[in-house]
């Protein structure tokens, strides 16, 4: 399992105890630039987690901060780890860099809330529907680029079976599982593939029906992360056409968590859901 280390998480951990560290000892980011050798900019972008912290400033930050004995060994095996490369990057160029955070943080997620109105979560996606999305942009890659991005999302959902696998909660609109992504026979293999993994220990899946009316979600999609660590704080990502958000703050945390809450809440219970995807799949939609 060490191959799925996410040097993302470790830059965030890194990344706030040295934030915490900082202001512990009374400096401001100026002084702490001259200390290091460094512009303040960059104290800055080790503190928010935008860049990746190299060594050995990172050993004279611990210096400066009177950081010693294990917990100094800890910190630097931290900033050592945040260098390495996740297995996502070999895919470097098929997906944007705003989507290697996310594919980073998941990675080492506990916990995965996710709420989709008009798509299936990428998670639980067969390779036909997969295909079929991307081959509905407005521009369409090569083949080849298609292939890699199918790739990258398959070995996403290989965790999901691990030993480790997060708890993953999904919410999908009742749109997502009629709309006909790539013809009746490709949405059949999805909505049995969906069938199918609402059975594990570790996936609870809700369908949010028509019949709901209107909701506090129809602004869109997001999904929550939660992670192990007692120190990383969860995470909102909310994606848009060019990009994506990336949530932090624990009142905007608290904000989506309350209207995930309130969404699965007005969502069929997990048995009601299965009910309906199986009836949909005979009945090919």
């Amino acid at each position: 399992m060490a191959n799925r280390i996410s040097p993302t998480v470790r830059r965030r951990r890194l990344a706030a105890e040295l934030r915490r560290l900082r202001q512990e000892s009374g400096k401001n980011r100026d002084e702490v630039a001259v200390f290091v050798g460094c512009a303040p900019a960059t104290i800055t972008k080790i503190e928010n987690a935008s860049s990746t912290a190299r060594p050995a400033d990172v050993a004279l930050l611990l210096e400066l901060y009177g950081v010693t004995g294990r917990r100094r060994e800890v910190l630097m095996a931290l900033a050592r780890e945040a260098r390495q490369r996740g297995w996502w990057q070999q895919y470097s160029g098929a997906i944007p860099q705003w989507f290697e955070v996310y594919v980073g943080l998941e990675e080492e997620a506990s916990e995965i809330r996710s709420f989709q109105p008009e798509v299936i979560d990428g998670r639980l996606q067969t390779e036909g529907y997969i295909r079929a999305l991307i081959q509905a942009e407005v521009n369409v890659p090569p083949a080849e680029e298609i292939d890699r991005r199918v790739a990258i999302r398959l070995k996403r959902q290989e965790k999901l079976t691990f030993p480790d696998a997060p708890e993953l909660w999904v919410v999908v609109g009742e749109a997502a599982l009629r709309r006909a992504v790539g013809g009746v026979e490709t949405m059949r293999e999805q909505l049995q593939r969906l069938n199918e993994v609402s059975r594990l220990n570790n996936i609870t899946l809700q369908v949010l029906p028509f019949q709901a009316g209107a909701h506090p979600g129809m602004q869109g999609g997001f999904h929550l992360l939660g992670f192990p660590g007692e120190t990383d704080q969860d995470v909102v990502y909310v994606e848009y056409r060019q990009g994506a958000l990336y949530l932090e703050r624990q009142p905007d945390v608290d904000a989506y968590a309350k209207l995930f809450d309130h969404l699965r809440a007005r969502a069929l219970g997990p048995d009601e859901s299965r009910a309906l995807i199986t009836r949909m799949a005979e009945e090919a939609l």
